[in-house]
């Protein structure tokens, strides 16, 4: 029997199998409202185990890609409730992922009075998409003083404790692909001399408070994190002691006991490779829940579960482009091909007009 299409647990919540949709950017959230196109969006998706979203940002200081969703404000929670209630409705499961995008922002894309921050004054290379002037160099952000630090963390309880009042099934906790939290973990985008730079120590000190902070408000069975090593996504490169300090980051957050750890592989896209080594550490390290994501289909996701490598599966753009993934995938049956020109852009098209099997031409 296939573990991928067998049925399992998440901490509380009963799963209809083992694959996870992946949080992918769709930037459909005009205003950066939730709407009813994401909802029926995620309720084509509904026949995976679990979906999580893309990023919402707990913060307005967070939202600095354009389009982005957010989930700390009353019109951004009625339209996540559109979200959840129809995902429910179809049977499915639904952590929502809080993304606070830091330094990876861009003024034109923040409300007013929202700032680019980030552990320290140090930019990220590269541009950033905005609607009124395209493609803009990414911005040096303020540093984070002790009190803005204080105040995010206050923000990813309200946005965790707001995904409950939403409907969310838990949240995810963005700790990868160069985002805030990243950013404090990384000693290249991490220069501070206070309790929250330095030592690894110190440097894992933002992704464990709001780590403690988040399971307090909402439990420990409701809170999931996600990590990528060795990713170099947003100008996060290499640097020699990352086995060693991922190792103990994993120790720490097994101690706090997350519901589960999300191990990000961006080498299908062209990132370095994950080794093999770090993966046996997560699973060896980590005694919940395991999900991994990286460039897989059925069979090398129903490989790596049979060798117990992990015990779910995170598929992204398989997902994107076809909303029945997991029956065809079942069928053996071809694919869809996902249209990148549309990954990003506003509408319906490229997004929730794929065709699902049925009506799949031969």
């Amino acid at each position: 029997m296939s573990l991928l299409f067998s049925k399992t647990t998440l901490g509380p919540l009963s799963l209809q199998n083992r694959i996870v949709m992946a949080p992918m950017t769709r930037s459909r959230a005009i205003g950066n409202i939730p709407n009813d196109l994401m909802a029926t969006y995620y309720a084509q998706r509904a026949s995976a185990g679990l979906i999580v979203t893309e990023g919402t940002s707990p913060s307005p200081n967070g939202l600095g890609y354009a389009r982005i969703p957010g989930i700390f404000d009353h019109a951004q929670l009625a339209g996540w409730k559109k979200v959840t209630d129809a995902v429910h409705a179809e049977g499915g499961k639904i952590f929502v992922q809080l993304m606070h995008t830091g330094r990876v922002s861009h003024a034109l894309n923040l409300p007013a009075g929202a700032r680019a921050i980030g552990p320290s004054a140090i930019a990220a290379v590269g541009e950033m998409w905005t609607d009124t002037e395209q493609m803009k160099s990414l911005p040096t952000p303020e540093p984070m003083s002790e009190s803005d630090i204080k105040a995010a963390i206050s923000e990813y309880v309200q946005a965790a404790q707001n995904a409950m009042t939403a409907g969310f099934d838990g949240i995810e906790l963005h700790g990868a692909n160069g985002y805030l939290i990243e950013q404090f973990i990384r000693p290249t985008s991490n220069q501070r001399t206070d309790n929250y730079g330095g030592s690894l120590e110190n440097r894992a000190r933002f992704l464990m408070d709001v780590v403690t902070a988040t399971v307090a408000a909402i439990g420990k069975d409701r809170v999931g994190v996600r990590l990528s090593p060795f990713g170099v996504f947003n100008d996060m490169p290499d640097y020699p002691e990352q086995a060693a300090d991922y190792a103990y980051i994993v120790e720490q957050l097994n101690v706090s006991g997350l519901v589960y750890l999300h191990l990000v592989d961006h080498s299908s896209m062209g990132a370095p490779t994950v080794p093999a080594s770090i993966k046996a550490v997560f699973r060896k390290s980590f005694t919940r829940t395991l999900i991994l994501s990286g460039g897989y289909d059925a069979a090398g996701a129903e490989s790596d579960l049979t060798a117990g490598n992990g015990d779910l599966i995170a598929v992204g753009r398989p997902l994107l482009a076809n909303p029945d993934l997991v029956q065809r995938w079942q069928d053996g049956a071809a694919l869809n091909a996902a249209d990148m020109d549309t990954f990003y852009t506003p509408g319906p098209k490229g997004y929730t007009d794929y065709p699902v099997e049925a009506t799949t031409p031969a």
